[in-house]
């Protein structure tokens, strides 16, 4: 049995088959609309979520198994002081898979080591967001071929944005990658962030002013300055407007260049960008779906033929 706590839980070979199943999920959806039938999928979600809770739920469905869980912590017997351990051995009972999304850093683990299921990370506070670094990588590759030799952009909160770790822990394992950290100073990435990609010897720079280095990114990672990372309301307020993508900064920008966002958006891309054919958010949205169909395929070692 296996679980993803992490994107680093998976090789790079293994990443490449799951992605391979992904891409012929995409291609071929008739051909997994029963490999499910029989299982179910718990949504453990101890904190609000839209995108990451109702991506599990489609993909399960769409693979012909069912869901059951909860979408906050208010609705499950955590609001009675019920343990993270006792849940999962509770909910192992009922289900064949479980999705939990946590806001104490480490919580997933925990529940992992005490699982007779597969549990799979889908979030824990500001620590890691696998499955949407999964996504990211898998819409990188579908959309340019490769997930190497390119120079990303990461723009707005990279202080909390558990994102943005993620996804810069995952993209150090390929080559050619050049980071471009752009935050106001108190939003700075972490120290342990940039201490490694030093001891890797990986390029990166940090900017202030996103229009400096627009035309030089073959990819941009906007994310939002999110409220509940902040200790108090001034200093969010302050920072919120930091960084607004529209139309005149994207005029900067290559041909080619894509924008990704994990989202919800507040007003960090103005939807005049919807429209330019680089906005790429939506369509990873929609790679969300096909690779968490892969991945719950994989944990549950059931193969197509």
């Amino acid at each position: 049995m296996r679980h993803l706590m992490s994107p680093l839980d998976f090789t790079t070979q293994e990443l490449d088959r799951l992605f391979d199943l992904a891409d012929d999920i995409e291609k071929n959806p008739g051909r997994y609309t029963h490999a499910c039938e029989g299982k179910k999928l718990a949504t453990c979600f101890y904190e609000p979520s839209t995108r990451t809770r109702l991506s599990f739920e489609a993909a399960m469905l769409n693979l012909g198994g069912s869901v059951i869980g909860f979408s906050d912590a208010s609705s499950s017997s955590a609001s009675k002081g019920e343990s993270v351990s006792d849940t999962i051995r509770v909910i192992s009972c009922f289900a064949d898979i479980c999705a939990m999304r946590h806001p104490k850093e480490g919580a997933p683990m925990v529940a992992a080591d005490r699982s007779s299921i597969p549990v799979i990370n889908a979030g824990d506070g500001g620590h890691q967001h696998p499955t949407q670094t999964l996504t990211d990588l898998l819409t990188i590759r579908s959309l340019k071929g490769r997930l190497s030799n390119f120079t990303i952009g990461l723009c707005g909160d990279l202080k909390f944005g558990r994102t943005v770790h993620s996804l810069i822990n995952a993209l150090v394992r390929y080559e050619g990658i050049h980071f471009i950290f752009i935050s106001p100073e108190e939003l700075k990435v972490p120290d342990y962030i940039t201490d490694m990609l030093k001891e890797k010897n990986i390029p990166y720079e940090e900017v202030i002013r996103l229009e400096s280095i627009m035309p030089r990114l073959d990819f941009l990672y906007m994310t939002r300055v999110q409220r509940e990372r902040f200790f108090n309301e001034e200093d969010y307020v302050r920072l919120k407007d930091f960084y607004i993508l529209d139309k005149t900064k994207m005029a900067l920008a290559k041909e080619d260049m894509l924008v990704l966002h994990p989202l919800p958006r507040v007003n960090e891309i103005s939807v005049e960008v919807d429209d330019d054919p680089r906005a790429a958010y939506f369509r990873q949205v929609q790679y969300g779906v096909y690779v968490r169909m892969a991945l719950i395929l994989t944990l549950l070692d059931i193969h197509v033929d």
